[in-house]
């Protein structure tokens, strides 16, 4: 079976309602703003922070048997990078709104990846909630029926309590799931405030595969991860801030202009000043921090790729797991429906007692509550693996990337 565009799938909220509600989460908009830093952060490694130093002195001299002398003496210098540095700090600039960039959708991704839970959460909650109200229905109908058997001696009084003690058995089971569905739409509504709910939750869906196939999927898990990606860049940075700091082991000079006078203007003078630190320990040390840094980024991006690796391959089983399990429990519960009808004729024709036919009933509401479990599970795994691989609620950045 192929799966219909996301859009329109009946039981998920229309798809730009969904981007829009990730692209104003919190968690978006700061990773957003590291973004912005990041970009003014590569415009100050540009620049770089070379910038003139004005120094300046005015003094005044007594010379015996001369007098009283206004001096004054003025500076302005300016460190001059290196050939070759103004580049690696260029290019580490750039890297670095790559990561965050980078970083920015990884956690967009990651907020997805809840909100899919939060939805699924309450979809599965609200079904199983509908699925107990209807037993519970169920239960009051046959209670009404019994009561007027046991007036017409047609029913004992244990039968009227067998009934009532199934009936209450129920109602506190829908009172339990209708806990879990109004937690699970509280959470979602907290989560995700600017996201317009239904007043009830849709039933959730007929499970059907995409259209891509699961191993394309896969594939694509791991082509278009940003976590990858982010790694990637980083390491990069890192290295090109080893290769800076290798650079920096020969300090920029400083040059400058002097301007002076003395004696009261007797004696005048410019020239050029010029200045460079004589690099030792610390610059030396400097450098084999960086080299260490980009040796363990190195290593974190072997780590983050495997990492992502599992996840893809973990997508695809649990899809396939997920699957067989709901056809499983598809058949279970269907055949658990027609034993309670079968059970609750034969009841009435006097071939089947109560006792049986409360445990059918009490058997087929649990089977279809295992149903709406699994059929939820597969649906969150489905979503999931387009979500890993980013074919469904990206971001504009996103597809351009």
């Amino acid at each position: 079976m192929a799966t219909p565009l996301l859009a329109q799938r009946a039981d998920l909220p229309p798809e730009p309602l969904v981007i829009e509600a990730l692209d104003t989460h919190p968690a978006v908009a700061a990773a957003q703003a590291r973004v912005r830093s990041a970009r003014a952060g590569s415009d100050m490694l540009r620049q770089g922070s070379h910038e003139f130093t004005f120094q300046g002195t005015l003094s005044r001299r007594s010379v015996e048997a001369e007098g009283d002398y206004a001096e004054y003496d003025v500076n302005l210098t300016r460190p001059i990078r290196l050939p070759g540095k103004a580049a690696l700090d260029r290019k580490a600039g750039e890297l670095g709104v790559e990561v965050a960039h980078n970083l920015m959708e990884d956690i967009r991704h990651q907020t997805a990846l809840a909100f899919s839970d939060n939805w699924h959460d309450w979809l599965v909650a609200s079904a199983q909630h509908r699925t107990d109200l209807d037993s519970v229905q169920s239960l009051k109908d046959d209670l009404a029926a019994i009561r007027r058997r046991a007036q017409l001696r047609d029913a004992s009084l244990l039968e009227v309590d067998q009934v009532q003690s199934a009936l209450a058995m129920a109602e506190a089971q829908a009172a339990t799931s209708q806990a879990a569905r109004d937690e699970a739409r509280v959470k979602l509504a907290a989560n995700f405030p600017g996201l317009p709910l239904p007043a009830e939750a849709p039933a959730p869906a007929a499970p059907a595969m995409p259209a891509d196939s699961l191993e394309m999927l896969r594939d694509l898990v791991i082509e278009r991860s940003h976590e990858i990606r982010a790694s990637e860049r980083e390491a990069q940075r890192l290295a090109t801030l080893a290769r800076r700091a290798s650079a920096d082991r020969i300090a920029d000079p400083s040059l400058g202009l002097r301007v002076f006078s003395e004696r009261g203007g007797l004696e005048k003078g410019v020239g050029l000043v010029g200045s460079i630190p004589l690099g030792g320990g610390y610059r030396r040390a400097a450098h084999d921090q960086a080299s260490a840094e980009a040796g363990a980024a190195d290593l974190e991006l072997a780590r983050v790729r495997r990492e992502i690796e599992a996840t893809a391959s973990a997508d695809l089983s649990n899809v396939r797991a997920h699957d067989s399990i709901w056809r499983s429990m598809e058949n279970a519960a269907s055949s658990a429906a027609a034993a309670a009808g079968r059970t609750k004729r034969g009841y009435e024709l006097g071939q089947v007692d109560l006792t049986d036919m409360l445990l059918a009933r009490r058997q087929a509401n649990d089977a279809r509550r295992q149903e709406i479990e699994a059929r939820g599970n597969l649906l969150r795994a489905i979503l999931k693996i387009q979500i890993d691989a980013h074919a469904v609620w990206t971001s504009q950045e996103g597809h351009e990337d």
